[in-house]
């Protein structure tokens, strides 16, 4: 078979499989090109410009305003009380005085939590209550759980949480395929 004959045939039995063997003149590499379409081209950058023109048209935000009401002193107290209950916890999570970065500490059962910094520094994003437990966890340590007791009249309560290694095994696999001997000269 000649080359236009080879391409006729495949032009025309798409959707046939074809079995056969081809001698070396036969095997050439076909090229087909691709007729590109220059109008969609053109009528999709025009609706991007149009698209970019819109965008600079000045946005705005909405405002809520806020309105705060006080009615009598009883909730004034309950706020108060409030404030006055919520502690402030921030401190320094370190295995034998060594900072630990990237320490997790979570409050436990939510999702609430925050990490040290590089020099082992933290503080809890939210204010916790009495009786609420931190659980600082790293890499390869024992997590501590710590319970927050009733601050004093310290606003903030620094902790110095020391984490000891959790005595992990490495464990690999060694396969020996020949005996290893030295050379003699």
């Amino acid at each position: 078979m000649s080359s236009k004959q080879i391409i006729h045939y495949f032009e025309t039995n798409t959707t046939k499989n074809t079995c056969g063997r081809f001698n070396n003149e036969q095997l050439t590499t076909y090229t087909h090109t691709a007729h590109k379409r220059k109008n969609i081209s053109f009528i999709s950058g025009i609706a991007f410009a149009f698209i970019a023109l819109l965008s600079f048209t000045k946005t705005q935000a909405q405002h809520i305003k806020n309105q705060i009401k006080t009615s009598d002193d009883n909730s004034s107290k309950f706020q108060k009380d409030i404030n006055e209950n919520n502690i402030t916890v921030k401190g320094i999570v370190s295995e034998n005085d060594i900072p630990l970065p990237g320490a997790n500490v979570v409050l436990e059962g939510t999702a609430v939590g925050t990490s040290t910094d590089f020099d082992g520094n933290f503080e809890f994003p939210v204010q916790l209550k009495k009786g609420d437990v931190l659980v600082f966890s790293y890499i390869g340590f024992t997590s501590k759980k710590v319970v927050i007791q009733d601050k004093n009249s310290a606003n903030d309560i620094a902790l110095n949480v020391n984490l000891k290694t959790s005595g992990c095994v490495l464990m690999g696999k060694i396969a020996v395929k020949k005996v290893y001997s030295s050379k003699k000269n």
